[in-house]
């Protein structure tokens, strides 16, 4: 039996201060591509953000949390580094103020951080990697295959396209329907009462 993952939707939900985040970030009107790791590397896909950002314009922003400062100060100028955010409602903040986020791990299992962008209303692509490709459907965002940057670029532009807004809905209920952990912690209860039962 299968128990998703599942994460607090009172900590993750949008927050309603888009323009206040992106001004801080001095990229108030540029489309704002987000990645989250604990720990950056090339199994994460940081080589694959810093080739991205060669291939996009100045119109587009990245930003990634969870570098560390030596990171921060190779990237190039269209990728801001953030070593880590002060609290969750700050990360819940950056969630919200993305256009998309990216997950562009070549190794994962069932990544928390697409679960926290889902229910902050934004759209995420991911990689087809891992259990990655589960938490995402088409009303929700985008599967590419490894490595593949075309299609990233091409998603980007879509996103830009419809604007974020046509994905937030969808994503928002998928998390509510799906990842809230009250409910899975009640899954837990319910299959463990069952075995018990059994015996």
């Amino acid at each position: 039996q299968i128990i998703n993952n599942g994460i607090s939707l009172s900590d993750f939900s949008f927050q309603n201060n888009r323009n206040i985040i992106k001004e801080k970030l001095d990229i108030a009107s540029r489309f704002l591509i987000l990645g989250v790791a604990s720990v950056w590397d090339k199994r994460k896909g940081l080589e694959d953000f810093i080739e991205l950002s060669k291939r996009i314009s100045q119109n587009y922003c990245i930003v990634l949390i969870g570098l560390d400062s030596k990171q921060i100060k190779k990237l190039p100028s269209n990728i801001i580094g953030i070593e880590r955010t002060e609290n969750v409602k700050q990360l819940a903040e950056i969630y919200s103020a993305a256009d998309l986020f990216l997950n562009l791990t070549y190794e994962d299992n069932f990544p928390t951080t697409i679960l926290e962008s889902l229910a902050c209303g934004t759209p995420v692509l991911t990689y087809n990697t891992g259990g990655s490709i589960e938490a995402v459907d088409d009303e929700t965002g985008f599967i590419v295959e490894k490595g593949d940057l075309n299609a990233v670029i091409d998603a980007i532009k879509l996103v830009e396209e419809k604007g974020k807004v046509y994905y937030s809905s969808a994503c928002r209920e998928r998390a509510i329907s799906l990842y809230n952990k009250e409910d899975r912690f009640n899954e837990y209860i319910q299959l463990y009462n069952e075995i018990f039962n059994k015996k």
